[in-house]
């Protein structure tokens, strides 16, 4: 029977937010918060994965499984990766779904994360992701931010190619834009393939995991989500998601 798993790829050394994971937001570190919220979807058993043996231990007092991982990772699909070959080694048959969702997005919706696992369902694509209508113009100039670019407008139960991630591209005119969500579903073909090509040029330039598929002509599809999670790169960001979440 095909199955699907959640991976949160998490750790202490970010270096704009050190240790955000354990940052508490009503009184749980934010990675809890997004364990549960990935638990609460309902697609999969949901693991975290991580370097770090603090976040293993809080994860597992909290009633969920952690697997302990290398430090040497470049992105947060490598460090999936690493924890699906140590937990379903002797199930890769079954296991043909993967979610590599953000731990820094602890107010994304369950049922966001339940759609975009139907839509990899019912659609033929290498990795699926998620994307928001942006309301505040403010947002494109904002690096913190990731957008992502289609061709056609994103409307919902639409699964659209995506044709560009980036955080900052000058001359905008038409071009149709949204907020990209850090939410990636692989099939388990797609996934092994990915971490064996070498990090892209844009990959590298751009701190953008995503442009290693893009320019290896893996496709991308993208949903829209009727919600916009903010991922927390920054101290200002864990403030705005604090207020949002009380």
């Amino acid at each position: 029977m095909k199955k699907t798993v959640i991976i949160i790829p998490t750790r202490l050394g970010a270096k704009r937010f050190p240790n955000k994971p354990l940052a508490k937001i009503n009184n749980l570190p934010m990675i809890v918060h997004v364990f549960e919220k990935a638990k609460d979807s309902n697609v999969g058993e949901v693991l975290v994965a991580t370097p770090d043996h603090e976040i293993v231990d809080v994860i597992s007092e909290n009633g969920g499984k952690a697997i302990l991982t290398s430090g040497n990772h470049s992105s947060g699909s490598d460090r999936v990766y690493e924890a699906y070959l140590k937990v379903y080694k002797n199930q890769k048959d079954n296991v043909d779904l993967i979610i590599n969702l953000q731990g820094d997005m602890p107010n994304i919706n369950s049922s966001a994360i339940k759609n975009l696992e139907k839509l990899m369902r019912n659609n033929n694509c290498d990795i699926g992701t998620l994307a928001s209508t942006i309301k505040d113009k403010n947002e494109i100039l904002d690096p913190n931010i990731v957008k992502i670019e289609t061709d056609e407008d994103l409307k919902e139960n639409k699964f659209l190619l995506a044709k560009d991630f980036f955080r900052i591209k000058k001359h905008l005119k038409n071009e149709k834009i949204y907020h990209h969500i850090g939410i990636y579903a692989f099939t388990s073909v797609a996934l092994t393939k990915y971490v064996k090509l070498t990090r892209s040029g844009l990959e590298i330039e751009r701190n953008l995991e995503q442009m290693r598929a893009i320019e290896n002509e893996m496709k991308i599809k993208v949903a829209l989500s009727n919600t916009a999670p903010l991922g927390v790169d920054t101290k200002e960001d864990f403030k705005k998601v604090i207020k949002e979440m009380n």
